[in-house]
């Protein structure tokens, strides 16, 4: 008995990461579907569709999918999506940024409140927490394409901000409107880049206790289990070792 509970268990596991890799392949298509409307069909004609490429790529979404996304807006039969950014505070007062894309503003608008609500939350106005926030372009690189100094260098002449290296890789920040440019002149100097993307940096953290981060990561999951939700930001602070119980 014991036995076929662990393998419930394990197939649960795989079942769940299933749907979330599909949940994700759906919303990278989405950003596609949507960049290459709003553009030309070419990625190296329209920045934000090369950016929603790569990024699609940095996730293993097949080459396929991609393109299906891309003929989908060309073929104009593709549903007509509003860009909606939703800002709140989670559980401890963390600040919350939902990006979410739609075809129903209203469907989208009671999901996240009732969200927000349902896991010790609430929606607030636009621009209620969006000042706590910088928008900035991320370049992610392994620890692999070379040390610190490489990285640093490469950054520089691209035009970036800043670096952040250590074991685990680098990641390059700048300024959100120099992304695309930035991005093409890592890649010359560093290859293929792990993950390129528009991100919100938050300007002021707010420090959570391990049952802050518990109910905070209930939220964030509930947020990102919609399907209309594209991406959900935070900026909470927490010790190694709280991160370490979760």
């Amino acid at each position: 008995m014991a036995g076929h509970s662990k393998w419930a268990n394990i197939q649960h596991r795989k079942n769940r990461q299933d749907s979330v890799r599909a949940k994700l392949f759906s919303k990278l298509s989405k950003e596609i579907t949507v960049a290459a409307k709003m553009g030309d069909p070419d990625p190296e004609k329209n920045p934000r569709l090369r950016l929603a490429v790569k990024e699609a790529k940095s996730s293993s979404v097949p080459k396929d999918v991609i393109e299906r996304a891309i003929k989908k807006a060309s073929g104009g039969d593709a549903e007509d999506y509003e860009e909606i950014r939703y800002e709140g505070y989670g559980p401890g007062g963390v600040a919350v940024i939902v990006e979410a894309m739609t075809d129903n503003r209203n469907r989208t608008a009671s999901n996240v409140r009732s969200t927000f609500t349902k896991n010790g939350g609430n929606l607030g106005e636009t621009g209620s927490v969006g000042f706590m926030f910088e928008r900035k372009g991320e370049v992610s690189y392994p620890a692999s394409v070379g040390d610190a100094d490489t990285v640093m260098m490469a950054a520089i002449e691209a035009g970036a901000e800043d670096v952040d290296s250590s074991d685990e890789g680098h990641v390059v920040t700048c300024a959100d409107t120099d992304l695309n440019e930035v991005a093409t002149a890592l890649e010359a100097a560093l290859g293929e880049s792990d993950s390129t993307k528009l991100v919100w940096h938050p300007t002021t953290t707010t420090e959570l206790d391990l049952e802050g981060m518990q109910k905070l990561m209930k939220l964030v999951d509930a947020l990102e289990d919609d399907d209309d939700v594209q991406r959900v930001t935070t900026n909470f602070e927490a010790s190694d070792e709280v991160l370490s119980q979760l």
